[in-house]
């Protein structure tokens, strides 16, 4: 099968062995079918409730929180944590609405800032290699861009191919189609003839094709060199992705900023310094919409010992009499 093409169902996804991910994406649809206001509500709540358990993860989002804002005090950091956590769980509602929602029901939730910059680069016949990050709400985010323009999704296919199924329809749901993160032909292909694709240069993706560069206050922060090899090779624009949550109306909104004309062509490590500064700008639209459980410092120089460590939990302190 291409990396290109999408999945068709298989008749072995009926089987027992399954049933349970068919019922996972049963409840997704019918908890989609629920007042916005109830999801948020449930979705909320149920971040909380299971990364209090999850310690692992807690620690990885409070870590990450330090080690990016040690200007912040360790209060403020621990609200912007609880609020990462709410909105963790509200992803898997939100990845219901991305997947499930009509285009019309899309539409009334979200508001458009820059389509003029998309308009201009389709009237001009460019490419452009739109930079998103991993924020919680990506699959909304993705799929409320799609309702107005269709584009190309990066993704690693799911292990779970019966959940992969689901996962490719969703995504491919007024999107153009999806491919491979591994498919670089197919990427500058799409570049090269006007198409627009989704990219995340933002997780820690090792050092093959990586190099270390600033993130926040991390100083040595392990970032993908991809960007300059798909814009350099395509000769494509570059455009930051922007999608928020307003906190208080539940309104989101996409964000096209301008194509960032001055980005260092053919100089793949100020490249990576200088997407790393887009990626930072683009957190701090809602820096508690982020997705900080990913171990996102993970590659350390060679001999630097982890910035992880093992998971430290937080005794409770003694009620006073």
């Amino acid at each position: 099968m291409s990396k290109s093409v999408a999945p068709s169902f298989s008749l072995s996804y009926l089987s027992p062995r399954y049933w349970p991910t068919l019922l996972m994406i049963g409840v997704m649809f019918l908890l989609s079918l629920l007042p916005y206001s109830v999801q948020f509500r449930l979705g909320q709540g149920l971040g909380k409730f299971l990364l209090g358990f999850m310690k692992k993860r807690r620690f990885t989002i409070e870590r990450n929180l330090a080690l990016c804002f040690p200007h912040l005090s360790e209060q403020a950091r621990e609200r912007m944590a609880e609020q990462n956590m709410g909105n963790s769980g509200l992803a898997l509602f939100e990845t219901g609405m991305a997947w499930f929602w009509s285009d019309a029901r899309v539409k009334r939730h979200v508001k458009y800032e820059g389509m003029e910059h998309v308009e201009a680069l389709e009237k001009q016949g460019k490419g452009a290699l739109f930079i998103a990050v991993h924020s919680l709400n990506l699959e909304l985010g993705a799929r409320a861009f799609g309702v107005m323009k269709s584009g190309i999704g990066v993704q690693r296919a799911n292990n779970n191919p019966c959940f992969n199924y689901f996962q490719c329809k969703g995504r491919s749901r007024s999107n153009r189609t999806l491919l491979d993160r591994k498919d670089v032909k197919g990427m500058l292909k799409a570049l090269k003839t006007g198409g627009r694709v989704w990219y995340a240069p933002d997780h820690d993706y090792g050092l093959r094709r990586g190099t270390f560069a600033p993130l926040f206050a991390v100083e040595n922060a392990c970032t993908t060199m991809g960007t300059s090899l798909l814009v350099d090779s395509a000769e494509c624009e570059v455009v930051p992705f922007v999608f928020v949550r307003d906190c208080d109306s539940g309104q989101y909104t996409v964000k096209i900023l301008p194509p960032l004309h001055d980005f260092p062509r053919n100089e793949p490590e100020k490249a990576a310094a200088f997407i790393n500064n887009v990626v930072e700008q683009s957190i701090m639209e809602a820096p508690e919409q982020y997705m900080w459980l990913h171990r996102r410092f993970k590659t350390r120089p060679e001999g630097e010992a982890s910035l992880y460590g093992p998971v430290q939990v937080k005794e409770a302190e003694p009620k006073v009499a």
